[in-house]
């Protein structure tokens, strides 16, 4: 167990670029002062962030350890144990463990003792859910959808079928730059009446967060061409 008595902060970055003052807590950057490592999904991103908060840290003196989807989790543990002091994860966008690789990280600081310190900071999949005015008491992330045409539509008729029965929000995302052929097969496939929301550029200057009837959208398509968007059918 955690002999050491180590913590892993869990750091929550900026969904969009230049908002750091405005959307991260004073206790993210508390947090940073006092860190020198990261488990980070992309170094690039991380340095930039971290130069970005301006806090006197020298970047060159952090050390930066990738965590992506693809990294072993052996060798994540080894790195943990390795560990000799406090540490962070750092998303990509948003908070670390929330569809992030970092959850595995957590998982294995649970399992070999060390503590995990979650800090305050913008999620897209709540923040679309809150604005989305769908159920908030019942709801499912599901991640990406299929990207093969026919399973994908057998996804969306499923969920379409949860939020009926259920009266429970499906939320899912696409890689931004095949926004576009989701948004086309979720209204090819959902009946009139659902209802979709599309959340998008969440917190950026063109954060566009709008609920409609499948009805309402097939006659008004935005153009979510490599934009950060989240879906919901509610």
């Amino acid at each position: 167990m955690n002999s050491k008595n180590l913590s892993l902060y869990l750091i929550p970055t900026v969904l969009a670029e230049y908002t750091s003052d405005k959307v991260l807590s004073p206790q993210i950057a508390d947090a940073i002062i006092n860190l020198d490592t990261f488990f980070v999904e992309n170094i690039r991103t991380a340095r930039r962030f971290i130069s970005g908060l301006k806090l006197g840290k020298v970047i060159d003196e952090l050390t930066f350890i990738e965590l992506t989807k693809d990294t072993p989790a052996g060798e994540t543990r080894q790195q943990l144990l390795d560990l000799t002091k406090n540490a962070g994860i750092i998303s990509e966008a948003g908070c670390p463990g929330v569809a992030d690789p970092g959850a595995v990280a957590v998982r294995l600081a649970h399992e070999i003792g060390i503590s995990v310190v979650p800090l305050v900071g913008p999620s897209s999949i709540l923040l679309a859910l809150m604005a989305s005015g769908m159920s908030g008491q019942s709801f499912a992330f599901h991640g990406y959808l299929p990207i093969d045409k026919a399973d994908r539509k057998k996804m969306i008729q499923q969920l379409e079928r949860e939020a009926q029965i259920r009266n429970q929000t499906q939320i899912f995302m696409e890689t931004p730059f095949r926004n576009n052929q989701l948004m086309e097969a979720v209204l090819e496939t959902c009946q009139p009446d659902t209802r979709l929301c599309v959340a998008s550029s969440i917190t950026a200057v063109d954060e566009f967060i709008k609920t409609l009837s499948i009805r309402h959208w097939r006659k008004d398509k935005p153009d979510l061409h490599k934009k950060p968007t989240i879906f919901l059918i509610g």
